[in-house]
Formats: structure tokens, sequence, C-alpha cells
């Protein structure tokens, strides 16, 4: 069983840095401590020097990222911000019938409310999720029994 974490990199930054990617190793740990069999696709974790690449190799990477998502049985998609790059992770994962937990507040944006299976307000409603088993446990449903397609929207 894989996760993506999908999430904001860059958002609105208008330089060529990256936002703060901890969020990114709290979900994965959070997996670990309560759920050690899911495996983590972090593209972050793969490529953490990513934002120095030459064109050619960020046109690449990002590319692969996108698509990476497929390979995932969940993803996770952490927008306390607009994010171009998570969104297109999404679409892409919505195409591919995976389940999508967007973590964000922004529950009336489209690219958010049609492609995720479910939204929670904040990281910690996330976190929460993990350690209490509803999140492996969905994992384990989504692959028996098809809820993909589903739309569950957690009220806030």
């Amino acid at each position: 069983m894989k996760v993506f974490i999908g999430g904001v990199m860059q958002g609105a930054r208008r330089d060529d840095q990256i936002d703060s990617q901890v969020y990114r190793v709290r979900i994965a740990e959070a997996f670990q401590q309560y759920a050690p069999e899911i495996s983590i696709i972090d593209p972050w974790a793969l490529n953490p020097n990513s934002v120095n690449y030459e064109d050619g190799l960020a046109r690449d990477t990002f590319l692969s990222m996108t698509r990476k998502v497929k390979e995932a049985d969940l993803m996770i998609a952490y927008l306390p911000q607009v994010s171009m790059g998570t969104a297109m992770e999404m679409w892409e994962a919505y195409n591919a019938g995976i389940y999508i937990v967007a973590v964000t507040p922004y529950l009336h944006h489209w690219a958010v409310r049609f492609t995720a299976s479910e939204i929670l307000p904040d990281l910690d409603a996330l976190l929460t999720e993990i350690e209490n088993g509803r999140l492996p446990q969905l994992i384990h449903a989504a692959l028996s029994v098809e809820l993909l397609g589903q739309v569950v929207t957690m009220q806030f």
C-alpha cells in the first residue's frame, strides 16, 4: 500500500525557493508510527534539491512526479494555500481513480471540491485520522471495496 504526499512547495512564491516541507516529514512519520506497512511516495524526499535543477531536469522531474501519483493507493494533498503543482497531481490522481484526502481551508475551490474524495481542515486533523487508524483502514477498504469515486466531505 502506498500513500502519495502532495502539497505546497513553491505556492505563491515569486523566488526560486520552497516553503517549509515539515508537513511532509510529520505525515510520513505518522504513517511510519501508526501504519508501518504503508510506504510513502514523496516527491520532495525523492528530489530535495530540485529547486536547483537545470530546466531540462526540472521539467522531467516535475512531469514524472506528477504522474507518479498514479502508483499510489491514496493521495494526501496538503493545501494550506493554493498550489498549481498539487492541483495537477490531484487531477492525475482523480483520473486514475485514487482516493484523495485534501487538507485545506479552501472548500469552495473547484479543483479541490471536484477532485478530492474527502476534505480535512488542517494538518492536525489529518494526523489524528492517521493516529486513530481511520486513514490506514480507508486505504485497506479502498483497495478491497472500491470506495473510489465516493465523496466524503468532513464538516468543520
